[in-house]
């Protein structure tokens, strides 16, 4: 996992070489005050070297200014870096979310992910830059004190460094204590922010119901696990950071102790000691930072970790031979196909059925039947267990994903249109359709008039989730999308279900004139919408229970002529 953390540095190797230079710039420059100090206690001021004083004063002055400069150079561009890898990790991650199969967002939820992108990246973005950074200063300035320790009196310097392997046996110790409740943590914010984003969603819902009072405890019961979670994270950083301070103080002490001693039998001078006193500071900065390195690396790496885990999941893959079609003739064939979600149940058994091209086949019958998982057989959305769903003679298996779903439009019961323009809702999916193929795709789904009638026209936002447009409303730009990618297979899945029998009239009209001259499955309960199907199959749990025309069904006197005298459709 660090090899993988580390090859996002390449793109900014330059700045990163940058910025470890620096560091150690500041590292050196830390070193030398007390060196200073010593000369300036041992030799100029006992001799009045007045003018050596000055000097070194104002060597002091240039070191402090160039300290200023580093300290800058890396606070600020340090950070740049940082965000430039959070920035495309964050663009990895959604390139990746895009090519997941729909099995994954089945069993995620949505602002779990949007945890993961945005919250846990923050501290990786915090390790990527004081990580390398904090070890690297670390190392260099006690490597750096011990060798100028040891110039001065070496039996004290190894009493002082004794104290490192203790304090590092420490850390590394309570470090996966640290793990566990970094982790625990970050599961429970996705959590939090899982049940947020459900309820703000789900908000016009809550507030019809009047279930305000149920939102709050449910939100409450995930917010106290929160608290509870990171409670143990804080403890555990309250362990660490007490244990290590503790050790430190105690390091101090034993320097004071043995280095009174030192100095009272003559092993060193009063001016050594105090460059000693002086060097502890250089000493335990490091020890600080590492200790902070510990905590940052666990926060970061934690994130880092969930990042990995989306970006490990498998994607949507073409076979290395998979075909391209250009544009399809439209003949879909369902043969011997076997279905079930994950381990539940089959929905699907050895399913037969095939619809011409240019031909209308309508699927009803009632729900649990599996009419709308046929739907995203079609396109790829989920694999079949067993058997071939073939396009023209090809099986969908074999087909590259792109040229595939080209050719599949689908109009759903359950319009999604984002937070953006009328205009661009309707060209989504086809980005370079220009302003007036738009309008022409408005015009024949019927809401052109209805679009130029809105403040902005085609400029206008809808809102999230299209709130601003009626069921209808979206139901007809929804349309006029399908009319702008015209593709040869349409999918029409309970597309006029949600509505009113006055709109789904006016839509129906708009729907008629799109499934012309195409292939077209059209699932509805509403069974006035499908009697003019070439072919309607009526699905159950057991499969395909009758076949026919409008017509040759009621003529049976079966399933489906029950479902037309119970809707009162004649």
């Amino acid at each position: 996992m660090i090899k993988r953390f580390i090859s996002y540095y390449k793109p900014h190797k330059t700045l990163f070489a940058a910025d470890m230079l620096c560091a150690l710039l500041l590292a050196a420059c830390d070193l030398f005050y007390p060196e200073i100090t010593r000369r300036m206690l041992n030799d100029y001021i006992p001799n009045g070297q007045i003018k050596m004083l000055v000097v070194f004063a104002a060597v002091l002055l240039g070191v402090y200014l160039l300290k200023m400069g580093l300290n800058y150079f890396v606070l600020y561009y340090g950070h740049v870096m940082g965000v430039r890898m959070q920035a495309q990790m964050r663009k990895d991650v959604f390139d990746h979310l895009q090519k997941l199969p729909l099995t994954y967002f089945d069993n995620n939820k949505t602002g779990t992910i949007m945890s993961r992108i945005i919250n846990d990246l923050m501290d990786v973005s915090e390790l990527a830059h004081h990580g390398p950074e904090d070890l690297f200063l670390s190392v260099i300035m006690l490597i750096g004190a011990f060798i100028m320790m040891g110039r001065m009196c070496m039996p004290l310097t190894l009493i002082i460094f004794a104290f490192l392997p203790v304090l590092v046996f420490f850390a590394a110790k309570q470090r996966l204590k640290m793990s566990d409740a970094f982790t625990k943590s970050r599961v429970e914010v996705g959590e939090v922010n899982a049940n947020l984003e459900n309820s703000v969603s789900g908000i016009r819902v809550s507030k019809a119901y009047n279930s305000n009072a149920d939102e709050s405890r449910r939100f409450e019961e995930g917010n106290n696990r929160l608290v509870d979670a990171r409670k143990k994270m804080y403890k555990a950083m309250g362990v660490f950071h007490s244990g290590t301070t503790f050790i430190t103080d105690f390091l101090m002490m034993a320097m004071y102790l043995a280095g009174g001693l030192f100095c009272y039998y003559g092993s060193i001078n009063i001016a050594e000691f105090t460059a000693f006193v002086l060097y502890i500071n250089v000493f335990t900065t490091p020890i600080r930072r590492l200790i902070g390195f510990i905590e940052q690396y666990q926060n970061g790496m934690t994130g880092f970790k969930r990042f990995c885990e989306i970006i490990d999941q498998q994607p949507e893959e073409d076979k290395p031979n998979a075909v391209t079609i250009e544009k399809a003739k439209g003949k879909v064939e369902f043969k011997d196909v076997s279905f079930a979600y994950g381990e539940g149940d089959t929905v699907l058994d050895k399913l037969s059925f095939t619809i011409e091209a240019g031909k209308t086949l309508a699927l009803v019958g009632p729900s649990g039947g599996g009419k709308t998982t046929i739907c995203h057989l079609i396109p790829r959305f989920y694999k079949v267990k067993s058997g071939t769903v073939s396009l023209d003679g090809v099986n969908v298996e074999d087909i590259s994903l792109s040229s595939l779903r080209d050719n599949v439009g689908i109009v759903a019961q359950d319009v999604f249109l984002f937070n953006s323009t009328v205009y661009e809702n309707i060209i989504y999916g086809r980005p370079d359709a220009t302003r007036a193929e738009a309008e022409e795709a408005a015009k024949n789904a019927n809401i052109h008039d209805y679009i130029m009638g809105l403040e902005k026209g085609y400029d206008t936002v809808v809102g999230e989730r299209g709130v601003k447009l009626s069921g209808g409303q979206k139901q007809r730009i929804s349309i006029a999308r399908a009319f702008l990618k015209n593709p040869p297979v349409m999918i029409l899945d309970e597309a006029t279900s949600a509505l009113d029998n006055a709109t789904e009239q006016m839509i129906q009209q708009s729907l008629d004139k799109l499934c012309r001259g195409r292939t077209t499955l059209v699932v509805a309960h509403r069974l006035t919408t499908v009697k003019n199907a070439d072919e309607i199959l009526v699905i159950t749990d057991e499969g395909i229970s009758e076949r026919g025309t409008h017509n040759e069904l009621l003529s049976k006197g079966g399933i489906y002529s029950s479902l037309w005298q119970g809707n009162g459709e004649n």
